[in-house]
Order: C-alpha cells, then sequence, then structure tokens
C-alpha cells in the first residue's frame, strides 16, 4: 500500500539538525526507503558563522523558501540562492555553503 505523508509548517516541530534545525516531512526510512526523505531547514548566519564543506551524499534538491545561500561546487559554479530559488546537486558533487542570512529551505534527497 502506498503511503501519503503530509505536514504544514510548524514553528514549534523543529527538531536540532547538525546545523540549525529540519522539519521532517518524510524522515530517512520512512515506508521502508532510506533513500528519499524531504522537509524544511532553518539555519541563521549565526548556526553557520563560516561557510562549511558539505560532500553531496545523495542527490538533494532545494527550493529557498526565504533567506540567502552562496553554494560553490567544487570545480564548477557558484550560486546565489534566494527566496524562490532552485537548485539540483548531484551525488558525489564537493560544495562549501555559506549562510548569508536567516534562511527557510525545501529540501529533498533521493
Amino acid at each position: 500500500m502506498a503511503q501519503v505523508f503530509h505536514a504544514h509548517l510548524d514553528q514549534t516541530g523543529f527538531d536540532p539538525f547538525e546545523l540549525g534545525s529540519v522539519q521532517w516531512l518524510r524522515r530517512p526510512g520512512d515506508d521502508g526507503n532510506d533513500s528519499l526523505s524531504s522537509g524544511i531547514w532553518k539555519v541563521t548566519p549565526e548556526q553557520a558563522p563560516e561557510p562549511f564543506d558539505l560532500p553531496i551524499d545523495q542527490d538533494e534538491t532545494i527550493y529557498i523558501i526565504s533567506g540567502h545561500l552562496r553554494i560553490d561546487v567544487t570545480r564548477g559554479e557558484t550560486f546565489e540562492l534566494t527566496a524562490g530559488s532552485m537548485a539540483s546537486l548531484s551525488k558525489g558533487a564537493m560544495t562549501r555553503w555559506a549562510v548569508l542570512e536567516p534562511t527557510v529551505e525545501f529540501f529533498v534527497y533521493s
């Protein structure tokens, strides 16, 4: 039987994350699928005061709801992501992220 995952943005429903916090829509391992998950990530420049390296371990697609991130792809382009921006990063990409403003992002790992 197929499962449906549904949530409303709940400012009190965020869990601590490596940096910032996350409200999961679909957690890794839900319905036995470890490769597909999604949610809302919130982070501030105070939580990530320095740029940080992030190797992309699985395909990741993001949509910036609000805020400003800069993502530098090693041997690739630099992306300035603000409200309304989208990006899709392939597994294996080496990236460096900078949180330039408080940011709210919708993400999908696949």
